[in-house]
Parts: C-alpha cells; structure tokens; sequence
C-alpha cells in the first residue's frame, strides 16, 4: 500500500509541476487541480441536488434583468477570445497544419498564454448558466448533455493553461468563443420574449460544424511530422469531438426533424414532446 500511494505521489507531482507550464504556476486556480475540481464538485452538487432542495417549495426567480446583463457580458468576453485568437495567432503567424507551443517568455508568447488562461475563467463563468436554470426551476433543462458540455469544457480549458497554453489546440478557443458570440446574442435576443426565433436551429447546425472543424483540426496532429506539438492531445479531443457530434446530432434530429408523437387527452390531440434544453 505504501509502494502505491508513493508511486500516486510522484505522478501526481510529476503531473502538477514537472510537465506543467512553469509561466501559469501562479495564476488564479492554476497551482494545484484541487481549487477547480471543487468548484466543478460544488457545481455538480448544487444543481443536482441543493439548488432543486432549495427551490423545491419557492416560485421562481425572475431574472430577467440579470440573464440580459449576463449574456451581453458573455458576448463581451467571447468577443475579446474571438479578437485576441485572431490578432496573436490564427492571422498571423500561426499554421492550421500544425502550430507548437511557444514555452518562452517572450511577451507574444506570455500574452497568448494568459489569453489561454481568460478562456479557462469564461468556461468558469458558463457555469452559471446551469445555476440560472435551477433558480428559475427549468430543471427538465439540465440535460446530460448542458451538463457535461459545460463540466468538459472547464476541465479542458484547464488543462490546456497548465500544459498547452498556446499553439494548435488554441483553434479550439478560437472556434467556440465565436459560437459562443453568436449563442449568447441569440439568448439576449430572445430575453426580449421573441417566441420561436427562425434562426434558433441554425445554432445548433453551427455546433455541429464546430466539432467537425475541430475533428479535421486535431486529426492532422496523427499524420504530420516534426510539428513540435504533442500527439496525445488528439486522444483526448478526437474521441471528445465524435462524442459531442453524436449528441448534438440526436438533440438536433429529435427537436427539429423527427415528427413528434400524439396523444389522445381528454379527447383533444397534444403534442408528447419535452420542451427542448437549451443549445450549449
């Protein structure tokens, strides 16, 4: 038992400060996994089971004026990714074959980094959106899916600032911050009590193209040589991207194409569908 525990620690040490990026070690939540894995547990917790006890017996929140700020502060702040990817990498040097992590402390490189770093806290912050649901007692909306997206994304993007901040993976910022600019305008859009909006399935469409442009994107890492980029990321990212392509495609095929199913009640026909969760 002790041998295991031992061996545990080293790769735990190895793992936290040996193949970890020297330059984030002390950027917030970024020393140890601990801090954000209890945020991530008390999430879970919270929407699962204390937010549902806490609300079981109240009215719903109304909170409108706070989802309206919240979303134009989403925009905001996936905007500035959208800029930052663009202006540091995607249209300047950086190659979409294959693009190494810059480790230096050159002021380019430490920028692109803390940029890296932002996109961690902005999936922090998505979180709430989890916690808006529960508040307003839409829990049919805590999906699997919102659910996992929303856990996944957060242990990704930490990930990604304490080993890769930087270099081919930060694609996969670039690419969901702009979905995400073009989600939340839609959500402040419809704060505004716009019922049925035209365009809401080709969000989910935009999704779905999302994954497959990051599929191709991490799939060049299997066949291009002397990149200086790690392989093992597309282990993780092209399973990861097949995944999320499956449930977003049965979400998409079962709000928008299959024929919903009728029932008979009280002798008036009524559609037998759940109320879609929210794409994200």
């Amino acid at each position: 038992m002790a041998t295991l525990i031992k061996s545990l620690y080293k790769f735990y040490h190895y793992l936290n400060y040996e193949a970890a990026d020297p330059r984030c070690k002390d950027w917030f939540l970024m020393a140890t996994p601990w801090p954000g894995l209890a945020i991530v547990g008390f999430y879970l917790y919270f929407i699962y089971t204390l937010g549902p006890r806490l609300m079981a017996n109240r009215q719903p929140f109304n909170l409108d004026r706070i989802l309206q700020i919240y979303n134009v502060i989403q925009i905001i702040l996936s905007g500035y990714l959208v800029y930052q990817a663009l202006h540091l990498a995607w249209l300047g040097n950086y190659s979409f074959i294959c693009e190494p992590v810059d480790y230096s402390n050159n002021p380019r490189a430490i920028q692109i980094a803390r940029t890296v770093w932002v996109y961690f806290i902005v999936k922090l912050i998505d979180l709430l959106d989890t916690v808006f649901f529960v508040l307003r007692k839409k829990q049919n909306q805590v999906s699997f899916l919102h659910v996992y997206h929303h856990t996944g994304m957060v242990l990704g993007a930490w990930g990604g600032v304490k080993y890769l901040a930087g270099g081919h993976v930060t694609f996969l910022g670039l690419i969901n911050s702009f979905v995400h600019v073009i989600m939340y305008s839609h959500y402040l859009v419809t704060s505004f009590k716009i019922s049925r909006p035209w365009w809401k399935k080709y969000i989910t469409q935009l999704q779905l193209l999302q994954f497959f442009l990051l599929l191709i994107h991490f799939s060049q890492l299997l066949w291009t040589k002397n990149c200086g980029f790690p392989t093992w990321p597309a282990a993780i990212f092209i399973p990861q991207n097949l995944f999320m392509t499956i449930l977003f495609a049965d979400f998409y095929y079962k709000t928008y194409l299959q024929k919903p199913k009728k029932t008979e009640q009280n002798g008036v026909s009524k559609n037998n569908v759940e109320e879609s969760s929210k794409d994200q």
